[in-house]
């Protein structure tokens, strides 16, 4: 009888836990909108969202940008453990590095993320698989497109409205956008009436990609290059990275010669090498440094940054009302909230003349 009496005593006990958590659940009703996210879904989100997390190369510089890392809730280890070298955004907000953990790069671990409770995930990635860690977490899971400064800038311009839309920072978002927009247009102004004739041929070498390399290490579509209206002689490549024979190189011959500070202060790129000798840049003493822009994906305002030292080296007449450091700092003041060049500069030798080597 005593053990019947018990056993009804602990159902009831049960019962009544199980009826206060449903109370508790109503209570927290909150109230909800759909967006449409980049990868073009629906879904469903909180309308005041207080906490989230950021996933994916490329998707913690976004939430940087738009100035709320104050929400988040967690960071991936490689923002704790990585270090802020070459990225201006940790340079910025070194107090990145003392949230809670959840989980390797490129993702995280679904489990932490979820021990977090953030209101949303924010993940840099595929239709496909913010729909699996939405199913997993049980968490609003929002894909963002990083794209680029060239052809698929809409999509970053994209991913930073819809940012702003979510987190009620729309007017950052257009100040952002503002702010390149104007930027690229005065490259532009300084330089489109510039003759073919008139453009000396240039070259970038040692571009870190997936890691740090030789000078054969090269882009096609070289943004800095692209935006001072420079001749890149590897522009015929059609490809965003390439590795091209010391041969070609040699064959090129560019009059100019920028080398990724990325790459050269990793002590991977050997401008001593006798095969370079009898390049006119090299003889000329014309080979620079700039810095990389590569580094956990694309750094924006480096791109920004880099445009304009290397106009300031091609065409200097047409940039001589710029310090290339000043505006470094303009730049990385106004997307990352801080003037940091002159840590880019410790860690990675900044713009400079290689004329030591």
């Amino acid at each position: 009888m005593h053990k019947i009496a018990g056993l009804g005593v602990i159902m009831l006990l049960l019962l009544s836990l199980t009826f206060t958590g449903c109370i508790e659940n109503e209570e927290k009703d909150i109230e909800t909108v759909t967006v449409t996210d980049m990868a073009d879904r629906d879904v469903e989100i909180p309308k005041d969202v207080e906490s989230i997390v950021a996933v994916g190369s490329g998707c913690m510089r976004l939430i940087a940008y738009m100035e709320a890392t104050d929400l988040l809730a967690g960071v991936e280890e490689y923002e704790i453990t990585g270090g802020s070298t070459g990225r201006p955004y940790a340079l910025a907000d070194p107090q990145l590095s003392e949230l809670p953990s959840i989980g390797p790069i490129h993702g995280g671990d679904m489990e932490l993320i979820v021990d977090r409770e953030p209101d949303l995930i924010f993940r840099a990635s595929s239709a496909e698989e913010a729909d699996d860690y939405q199913e997993q977490t049980g968490i609003p899971t929002i894909d963002l497109a990083i794209g680029d400064l060239g052809e698929n800038r809409d999509e970053f311009y994209g991913s930073l409205r819809l940012i702003g839309e979510i987190l009620d920072k729309e007017d950052r978002a257009d100040e952002i956008i503002d702010f390149i927009d104007s930027t690229i247009q005065d490259l532009r102004d300084r330089t489109d009436d510039i003759s073919s004739e008139e453009k000396p041929e240039v070259y970038v070498g040692g571009v870190l990609h997936r890691g740090a390399h030789d000078l054969r290490s090269t882009y096609g579509n070289y943004a800095p290059f692209e935006f001072a209206n420079a001749d890149n002689v590897a522009g015929d490549l059609g490809t965003d990275h390439a590795m091209v024979d010391e041969e070609q190189i040699l064959e090129w011959d560019p009059d100019i010669i920028f080398v990724d500070m990325g790459s050269y202060t990793q002590s991977t790129i050997d401008l001593d090498s006798s095969n370079y000798e009898e390049l006119k840049a090299f003889q000329n003493g014309d080979v620079y440094g700039v810095l990389p822009y590569n580094w956990h994906h694309i750094n924006y305002c480096t791109v920004l940054a880099s445009s304009f030292y290397v106009g300031s080296v091609i065409y200097p007449e047409l940039f001589n009302d710029v310090d290339h450091e000043e505006k470094a700092d303009e730049i990385y003041e106004m997307l990352v909230g801080e003037t940091v060049y002159e840590y880019m500069e410790r860690d990675l030798g900044g713009f400079t003349e290689l004329d030591d080597r």
